[in-house]
């Protein structure tokens, strides 16, 4: 499993997101991150486990105690990652804004070179519309 796709899948459950908001203030026990939550300790330590294998946390010992905290590393290789698409994105966005902008020109080429580059179209239009009508109505 790709690193993006772990880190996505671990971030996937609104607890863990919870998790790691609460870890964003600083390192904190399993207790101190449990404290309030609506799941028990022992869920928070599985979920601090996953956060774990996914590089979004990391743990040390302080005496009989594990503390957590948030894994710089693993955040700044996901937000890399991100960036890959990020790239991908623009170039995309580029090429429509050019297509569009091609677009655009070509069809005021297109009126100027037939005389009507300053919003007369509509109006020409209109004008060719009621004399179709008349037409059809007088038969000729």
């Amino acid at each position: 499993m790709a690193y993006g796709e772990r880190a996505f899948n671990a971030l996937g459950d609104p607890t863990r997101r919870a998790v790691l908001t609460r870890l964003r203030v600083g390192a904190r026990s399993v207790n101190e991150i449990a404290e309030g939550m609506k799941v028990s300790r022992p869920a928070v330590s599985q979920h601090l486990k996953v956060l774990r294998a996914a590089r979004l946390v990391t743990v040390r010992a302080e005496g009989t105690r594990r503390v957590y905290a948030v894994d710089t590393r693993g955040i700044e290789s996901l937000r890399k990652w991100l960036e890959g698409f990020w790239g991908e994105a623009l170039t995309a966005f580029k090429t429509a804004a050019e297509s569009e902008a091609a677009r655009v020109k070509s069809e005021r080429v297109d009126e100027k070179s037939q005389g009507m580059g300053d919003g007369s179209r509509e109006v020409s239009d209109k004008l060719e519309r009621k004399t179709n009508a008349r037409t059809r109505r007088h038969g000729r």
